[in-house]
């Protein structure tokens, strides 16, 4: 619908009642215009704190009088959350950017739009600006709150419209939420990130740290609770530095025991937390909070301290397993996963086998592994990198490897035993199976009637497999 013309925006606005104002303005242009309500095809590339924005962009668009498609072709909009941390992720939406073309020439009244970490970064907006002109809305991660005022702009002027605005402020409030799940819901309490790791481009694109206020964040638990959710998740780049800049003297530990102490019956997970913020004082709230997990996704990247000083992780290995040691005085049952990145820019094979050697000590309920990434921006890509991406890969299948052997070790070690599990869908194991989680995280499929799904059960492990394990309904 947009013309070549080009609506170039530096502007930011904290106000929720403003884009209240103007969700109105786009839900009465649209009435005018359209016969029935507009649909739009949303989609989110990346990590969890990506689905939770993209479950806000939603909210505004179901408020501004969209309805949603999986297709194309009914689209009146489609809108594309980005993820910038690697570059497949980069060449995934670009590859779905180009396939729009074609939609956008049978339908000159589609309004394309981008947004989120990949749109931040300006070389990309740049390039999006100049090679794929039928985009008609392009914007970053600090003015997602005023994607309706943006969007309608684009609709009212028939021009195209950028906005890259670098300016920081606290989490919005207000927004609304159209959540894709109804039984566990993501919760971000705060947003940003200061560690500056020299491999990762997060800190440029989602700014400094900032955490919501823990009545916000506690109103929102309570709502979900009361509504029936029985998972919550609370998000943040680095959730263990939460309370940092609030005039509250709160950290993430008293944070978990507010959470905690709301009456129902749910689990509270969390993500992601970094080992140089992980405290004594946390791993006693997790133990302490039954409504939170045993299980903690403690990112360690690599089991070489050279390297770990490289990517600016400000950890050793040493201290990273005596808090793994602390957690299991305290909660002999706790599991752990990681991320690791395999061919960090003068990593060698030697180094590399100290990796090796942590997994087999942590011993890992899953792995996220990752073959190093260049992104442009971070010191990490001005770093020689002589190994080749065929070692490298060589490398990755190892790891692969070792943790399937680990995995299955551990799948195994649970079978005969009994554990509470929230069934939540249908399983893929076959015909009458549904799926759920234990409180450590591990996936179960078993035999049910499909009335448990949304329930608490006690299931008994059966069989052991490498990514999940059966068993049956007690």
């Amino acid at each position: 619908m947009a013309a070549n013309t080009l609506t170039q925006y530096d502007f930011f606005d904290a106000d929720p009642a403003r884009q209240e104002r103007y969700m109105d303005r786009v839900c009465s242009f649209l009435s005018q215009r359209c016969d029935t309500p507009p649909l739009a095809l949303v989609h989110s590339f990346g990590c969890q704190q990506n689905s939770s924005d993209t479950e806000k962009l939603k909210g505004m668009l179901a408020r501004m009088g969209y309805g949603f498609t999986d297709r194309p072709e009914e689209a009146r909009l489609v809108l594309f959350n980005t993820c910038a941390v690697r570059e497949n992720a980069e060449d995934r939406v670009l590859g779905n950017v180009g396939a729009l073309k074609a939609y956008k020439a049978a339908n000159p009244e589609l309004i394309i739009a981008l947004c989120g970490c990949m749109m931040q970064q300006p070389h990309m907006a740049e390039k999006v600006k100049k090679s794929y002109p039928y985009v008609d809305l392009v914007f970053g991660t600090h003015v997602a709150h005023m994607f309706p005022e943006l969007l309608y702009t684009c609709l009212s002027e028939g021009k195209r419209v950028f906005n890259l605005s670098e300016e920081s402020a606290p989490m919005a409030e207000g927004l609304p939420v159209l959540r894709d799940n109804d039984l566990k819901a993501w919760l971000p309490i705060m947003n940003g990130c200061d560690n500056f790791c020299s491999y990762c481009i997060v800190p440029y694109v989602r700014g400094r740290e900032k955490s919501r206020p823990s009545k916000e964040i506690i109103r929102e638990a309570t709502e979900l609770v009361a509504a029936g959710y029985k998972e919550i998740t609370l998000l943040g780049q680095n959730v263990n530095s939460y309370g940092k800049g609030l005039e509250e003297q709160i950290n993430f530990a008293g944070l978990l025991h507010q959470v905690n102490a709301i009456p129902g019956d749910f689990r509270i997970r969390f993500m992601t937390s970094h080992p140089k913020d992980c405290t004594h004082e946390l791993i006693d709230a997790i133990a302490a909070c039954k409504k939170v997990c045993n299980h903690i996704h403690l990112p360690v990247q690599c089991g070489n301290n050279r390297v770990l000083r490289e990517m600016n992780r400000h950890y050793t290995v040493e201290e990273y397993l005596e808090l793994a040691a602390y957690a299991h005085q305290k909660m002999p049952d706790v599991t752990f996963t990681s991320d690791i990145i395999v061919g960090f820019p003068g990593e060698s094979y030697e180094e590399f086998q100290d990796t090796l050697e942590l997994v087999r000590k942590m011993r890992y309920s899953a792995l996220y592994t990752f073959i190093y990434s260049r992104r442009s921006g971070t010191r990490a890509a001005q770093m020689p990198d002589p190994v080749s991406g065929e070692e490298k890969g060589r490398w990755f299948q190892e790891l692969l490897d070792l943790q399937e052997k680990i995995g299955l070790e551990e799948h195994e070690a649970m079978v005969g035993g009994v554990y509470r599990v929230l069934v939540d869908g249908v399983g893929k194991t076959g015909e009458g199976y549904l799926t759920g989680r234990t409180e450590s995280n591990v996936i179960v499929d078993f035999k049910a009637p499909k009335e448990i799904i949304g329930q608490f059960v006690q299931v008994r492990v059966t069989k052991a497999r490498n990514w999940l394990v059966l068993g049956e309904l007690i």
